[in-house]
């Protein structure tokens, strides 16, 4: 449920609260999804590529090396790749029912140009699901690097060095994507590091300890568009952080964004709201609800991006270009259009 709105202060907040219905959410249908950081074994969530699977890589080099074509028409069925489709499965599985991360270890970089690995992840991030633009101008191979541009209004975290708190990609957007690709073409001289966190186990817990906070979240809460919208549309969004469909939690959540989506607005947050962001970021920080898992050079990473919330550390870089951190992206999603907005 989400509206859009040119002045947040008409935004209709007549909704229903939904909350009381996750009461009836049972253990044993969130069991394996609201996991917290102490009960994780983070070298689990690493699926290794065997010789045959790397042989298939090297097929998928040669035979795009002899044929060029823009990445975007390439797909899998364009290759037997019988092994890698195994190996894409168990990840997508693994985004659906397991904790919602999975790291592919590894693309062999020293065989592989930067181009032909890419090309590669486009190619087997479509075993995941439907791949969709990441900017409203369409753009659907994401680059993650720093551009030396300051922070703000139009300029995302992704292209700075700086923090990024716990979120969900595109937390403020009509349709966020389901699921997030990140291919590492090259880390960071230092930091940079990765965080997960179980929006589920922050649902429950807030359920069991806090329901006033989690009650507030089922409310809509203000997003700025951050610039990603046509020039004549609504700058702003309500939408609420949780909502449950009666299976399965739909989740979006930045705090950050949320704080300054208000101070940008000059919208008055009200102290429930306030309250309750300060208790999603004590919990998603606190030691042993979260898990690391660091990101290396040829490495696959991806993640449900309903379910679970990451995190990136400040990172350092390589005072020589050719060397500074450099990820790719992908967004997926299942339903709907592959355009930004997915109408």
């Amino acid at each position: 449920m989400l509206d859009l709105v040119k002045d947040p202060r008409l935004a209709c907040m007549n909704y229903i609260d939904l909350s009381s219905e996750c009461t009836s959410m049972l253990e044993q249908q969130t069991r394996d999804k609201a996991w917290t950081g102490d009960n994780v074994d983070a070298s689990t969530c690493v699926v290794s590529l065997d010789e045959h699977c790397l042989d298939e890589i090297h097929s998928i080099a040669i035979l795009t090396q002899k044929n060029p074509l823009p990445d975007l028409l390439r797909s899998p069925d364009q290759f037997d790749i019988p092994n890698l489709r195994t190996i894409m499965r168990t990840i997508k599985s693994r985004l659906t029912y397991g904790i919602g991360v999975a790291i592919i270890d590894a693309l062999p970089m020293g065989d592989l140009d930067e181009t032909q690995a890419t090309t590669v992840f486009w190619i087997l991030g479509q075993l995941v699901g439907h791949p969709v633009a990441q900017k409203w101008d369409g753009t659907m191979l994401y680059q993650v690097k720093d551009t030396g541009m300051p922070f703000g209004y139009g300029v995302r975290g992704s292209y700075t060095n700086i923090e990024l708190t716990f979120h969900t990609d595109n937390a403020f957007a009509i349709s966020p994507p389901e699921a997030v690709g990140l291919l590492c073409l090259r880390p960071a001289l230092s930091g940079g590091v990765s965080r997960f966190c179980s929006l589920y186990a922050v649902h429950n817990e807030l359920l069991q300890k806090n329901p006033k906070a989690l009650n507030r979240l089922y409310q809509p809460v203000l997003w700025d568009r951050q610039a990603e919208h046509a020039p004549d549309k609504p700058k702003f969004s309500f939408a609420p952080m949780f909502r449950f469909d009666g299976k399965k939690l739909l989740a979006r959540a930045n705090t950050g964004l949320v704080r300054k989506s208000y101070e940008r607005a000059e919208f008055e947050m009200d102290l429930e709201l306030n309250a309750a962001l300060d208790c999603v970021d004590e919990m998603t920080n606190r030691p042993g609800f979260h898990f690391e898992l660091p990101l290396e050079r040829g490495q696959m990473q991806y993640l449900n991006n309903r379910d679970v919330a990451h995190y990136r550390s400040e990172f350092q870089d390589h005072p020589e270009p050719a060397q500074q951190r450099h990820l790719v992206r992908t967004w997926h999603r299942e339903s709907g259009q592959r355009t930004y907005d997915s109408v």
